[in-house]
């Protein structure tokens, strides 16, 4: 699938694996350059749900949006639109 990200910040974070470990630390730096490279290389977000890693979709006001656990504490939402991902954000679960 096609990743496409919501800010630039995000995208260098990808990118660099320094931005993203300044951001948010080396494990999670690491799982979130792991986890969009198997969003790349995805056939589709049904796929991704096989994988042996955490990830469920959002209801609520953020319906539609995908969640994968980077760590205990962090998570990566995307949406999915026509096979396009977008990479939303990294945020740190419940605020901890």
């Amino acid at each position: 699938m096609e990743v496409q990200f919501r800010t630039k910040k995000l995208q260098k974070c990808f990118e660099k694996y320094k931005e993203a470990s300044r951001a948010w630390g080396d494990k999670v730096a690491r799982r979130y350059i792991e986890r969009i490279q198997v969003l790349q290389n995805a056939n589709s977000v049904e796929e991704v749900a096989t994988f042996p890693f955490k990830h469920h979709i959002l209801s609520g006001d953020r319906v539609g949006e995908h969640v994968i656990w980077l760590t205990e504490k962090y998570r990566l939402h995307f949406a999915v639109s026509d096979d396009v991902v977008t990479v939303l954000e990294v945020t740190k679960h419940y605020g901890d």
